[in-house]
This record gives C-alpha cells, sequence and structure tokens, in this order.
C-alpha cells in the first residue's frame, strides 16, 4: 500500500459526500486520519456477480450496489472541481458501498419476512411460488404507478432511453424495479404488523401529564401598554422629564394611551401603539420595568418610570400568575404524542422481531445488529478480513 499524502483538515469532496450520501451510517464529520487509513485496507471485489450479503434466501450482488456507488462519488466529484487523493476517494467508496449495502438489506430483510408471513415452514416450492406471484404483481403495479412517473420525470416516453438514463446514474429499469418490489413488499409487511391505531387511555394520558409536568409550567405573564423617552434622545434629563410628564398628561387626560404612544413614544412598539403582548416574568432587559409590569395594579397608568436608558409610563392590561397549564387544554396534544410514541415502538418491535426471524450474512457483519460474517463458502470475502470487522 502507497503511504498516505498528508492529510489535510478540510477537503470539500469528504464533506460533500458525508453531507449528500444521506445514509445514517455516513459520517456528517470531517474523518479522522486513522478513518481514511482504515479505508485502505478494505477491499472491495472487481467482480460484478461477487455476492456482499445473504439475507434469509436472497443474495445481494456487488452489481446492484456498486453502480449506484461510482455514480454518487462521480456527482460529487464534477460538483467539486478538483482533484481528490485516492486515499479519500477509496475513504468515501467504502462508506458509500456500506451505507447503500445495509439499506439493500434492510429491504431484503422485510420482504423476506413478508414471504415468511406468506408461507411459512412449507416447502421451498411454496415459497419460489408465492415469491413468484407477489413479485409479478409488485411488477405490474411498477408498470401501472412507479413506470409513467419515472418517464414524467426524465421527458422520455421510450423505455430503452429511459433505462440509458437511468444507468448513467449508477441505476437502471431492472434496478428500479427490484427496488420497487422489495419496497413495497416491505411497505405491506411493516403495515400488516405495525399497530396503526393504538388506543391513548385517560390513565396513560394522566401519566404522561404527570411525568412530564415541568413541559407544562408557565412562568408569570403579562400585557401592558407604553410610553417612553430615551435619554439619549435629549440633552438633560431634565428635558426628558418633561417630554414623559407631557406625554402622560395627554395620554392620562385624553384617555388614549396607544395613541399617544404611536404620535410621540420612543421605544420599539410605539408604532403598535406601544401594546406589548403576553410577555413571560424575567424576559425584559429592564429589571426595573419587569418588576412594576408584575406589581403594578391593573388598567391604571403607573406614576415615571426612570431606568438605565430612559423614563417610561406603564399600564398593565392583563397579568397571568405562574403555574401550569391544566391537562384539560393539553390533553389532545399529550394523546397525539403518546399515540405517536406508540406507533414508533411498534416500528421498533417489528424491526427487532423482523431481525430475529431473518438470518443476515454480510461482507460488514457490524453495520447489522445480529448479522454474521459472509462466509467465504457462500460469497466473496476481502482479503483483510480484520479490517472489515471494525467500523472506521
Amino acid at each position: 500500500m502507497q503511504p498516505l499524502a498528508p492529510y489535510r483538515l478540510v477537503d470539500a469532496f469528504v464533506v460533500l459526500i458525508a453531507l449528500t450520501c444521506g445514509w445514517s451510517n455516513c459520517h456528517a464529520q470531517i474523518p479522522t486520519r486513522d478513518e481514511v487509513e482504515a479505508a485502505q485496507n478494505v477491499v472491495l471485489p472487481d467482480d460484478p456477480a461477487a455476492i456482499i450479503a445473504v439475507v434469509g434466501q436472497s443474495p445481494i450482488y456487488y452489481g446492484e450496489v456498486a453502480p449506484k456507488v461510482d455514480a454518487r462519488i462521480n456527482e460529487v466529484l464534477a460538483k467539486a472541481k478538483q482533484q481528490v487523493p485516492e486515499e479519500q476517494l477509496q475513504y468515501a467508496r467504502i462508506n458509500l458501498t456500506r451505507g447503500m449495502l445495509t439499506q439493500a438489506i434492510q429491504n431484503k430483510m422485510m420482504r423476506e419476512s413478508f414471504l415468511l408471513d406468506q408461507v411459512g415452514t412449507q416447502s421451498a416450492d411454496k415459497r419460489a411460488e408465492a415469491d413468484a406471484t407477489l413479485a409479478a404483481r409488485a411488477r405490474q403495479m411498477f408498470f401501472e404507478s412507479e413506470l409513467p412517473q419515472l418517464k414524467k420525470q426524465y421527458k422520455v416516453t421510450d423505455i430503452a432511453e429511459l433505462d440509458s438514463m437511468l444507468r448513467e446514474k449508477g441505476s437502471s429499469l431492472a434496478s428500479r424495479q427490484r427496488d420497487f418490489t422489495d419496497a413495497m413488499l416491505g411497505h405491506l409487511y411493516i403495515r400488516s404488523k405495525v399497530e396503526k391505531d393504538p388506543t391513548v387511555s385517560i390513565a396513560d394520558i394522566n401519566q404522561y401529564y404527570n411525568e412530564h409536568l415541568d413541559d407544562y409550567r408557565h412562568p408569570a405573564e403579562a400585557t401592558w401598554e407604553q410610553l417612553t423617552v430615551l435619554f439619549r434622545n435629549f440633552a438633560s434629563r431634565e428635558e426628558a422629564m418633561k417630554a414623559i410628564s407631557d406625554m402622560g398628561r395627554e395620554a392620562y387626560f385624553g384617555g388614549n394611551l396607544q395613541a399617544v404612544a404611536r404620535a410621540k413614544s420612543q421605544e420599539p412598539f410605539a408604532s403598535s401603539g406601544g401594546l406589548h403582548d403576553w410577555t413571560a416574568k424575567g424576559s425584559l432587559a429592564s429589571d426595573q420595568l419587569d418588576q412594576q409590569i408584575f406589581s403594578l395594579p391593573l388598567n391604571a397608568m403607573s406614576e415615571i418610570i426612570e431606568d438605565e436608558t430612559g423614563f417610561h409610563i406603564l399600564r398593565v392590561l392583563d397579568r397571568k400568575e405562574a403555574g401550569f397549564n391544566p391537562l384539560s387544554e393539553v390533553q389532545d396534544e399529550i394523546r397525539a404524542k403518546i399515540r405517536e410514541q406508540k406507533i414508533t415502538d411498534s416500528q421498533k418491535n417489528v424491526m427487532k422481531d423482523m431481525q430475529k426471524r431473518v438470518q443476515v450474512w454480510t461482507l460488514f457483519p457490524d453495520d447489522i445488529e445480529g448479522a454474521k460474517p459472509l462466509p467465504q463458502s457462500i460469497g466473496w470475502r476481502p482479503h483483510d478480513a480484520a479490517a472489515n470487522s471494525n467500523r472506521f
């Protein structure tokens, strides 16, 4: 192996690969030197017919993954418009291969689980018959729904032309059809197992409310009107005092504080008549105003209040004491949260059950919980098996 080139802390290509790959095991940060070096010890097959995973009774061939990986790398290279060190290309290739293989395995696991539900422990002939029947239905659905969408997306009417365009992007019509079939059967399996409308009892809601009571705590809040003059706008403190006094008298005797605020006040809410909507206690920059707002009598104009910025007159319109939102106000929100959590838990249980039912052998066993290393007798193995036994 050639020694690594000096490692650069920032490389646009690796970052772009990580951000655009879209699979959970792609790194979202720049890889370390050790990660890049580890990738050099991983040897991928050069034969597209090489088996890189077996899911139940379904093999996954390198040729199902490699074109997509190459297309993604070429796409990013074209965007990066710069040369990329070979070791970083290798890192990206391995990382993308692992991500795509993981996704392919998960799809196959759902398909295998669906077939097991259909035929159970019946003979291999029955399984093959059921598989062929389901594949035929999926193929019909592909041509009725997915194919028209693909033609529209690529703006073509000829299937051969569509297939050619898909191959340029590392796919093919056959590959898309295969992926569609796996996805459809997987969707049917998940839909048949996951609880769609779980029951949420009053006891569930009460328990959730009590366990998450802090989430429904609210501070004291108030809404008020305000007149303000700022010291910076006057030559002296006396001039500022005269201005706020005049505004206060006009508002008091005229009876319309908001009109005076729009015309003369100097605080940010002046254009809205000095009206401040519900604001939590402790959130104001002025401690003096915060204290007065939560202690003044309601609907009465205050005396002149001074703080570091200027003089103010307030009229508190309404106030809410600190406390908790009553259960009656939040029970619908809680019910929706519990329902969503129950569906998520049901999905997780289905996935766990699927992993127990369907055995997986793969080139990268650490990427799938419960998977086993791919034996040489079944498929292709890299030269350095130890390098593949751990994530890099």
